[in-house]
């Protein structure tokens, strides 16, 4: 039984933003965003996810975070639903890319937000309201 949960997956560049204090506008948005999500217990990310997200925090944004501060960011988000990446992702994104024409690392973020049955995926990089498949794009940063 195929079923859509009212999990919202997260895109990094949201993330990235609710950490980025120099994203003025972006950053209160996706703070906003991303508190919703904690007090709703429905937020969703993948390890790709995770591993752009440390890497942008650390250098990527005017002000990076340490290390430190950067691992504990990725710490905080281990309690949201985690999808990880496996060979089986690949083959789908392949697959999703080709669909879709979206690049390949655009099309593992869809095949993650696929498997966390999630029905919105929120991403400036993907066409806003979009569906693609059973998971319809939001970006959250145009009114």
């Amino acid at each position: 039984m195929n079923y859509m949960s009212d999990r919202c997956f997260v895109d990094t560049n949201v993330l990235v933003y609710a950490h980025d204090r120099d994203s003025v506008g972006k950053c209160e948005r996706a703070r906003s965003l991303t508190q919703e999500l904690w007090e709703g217990g429905n937020g969703a990310l993948s390890t790709q996810v995770l591993q752009e997200l440390y890497l942008s925090l650390r250098k990527k944004v005017i002000r990076p975070l340490s290390s430190l501060a950067a691992e504990q960011t990725l710490r905080d988000y281990f309690a949201w639903y985690l999808v990880i990446n496996t060979p089986e992702s690949i083959l789908r994104a392949v697959e999703l890319e080709s669909r879709y024409q979206v690049s390949f690392w655009d099309a593992l973020i869809l095949q993650a937000a696929e498997v966390a049955q999630a029905e919105i995926l929120y991403s400036e990089d993907l066409n806003h309201r979009q569906m693609y498949g059973s998971v319809r794009v939001v970006n959250p940063f145009l009114s």
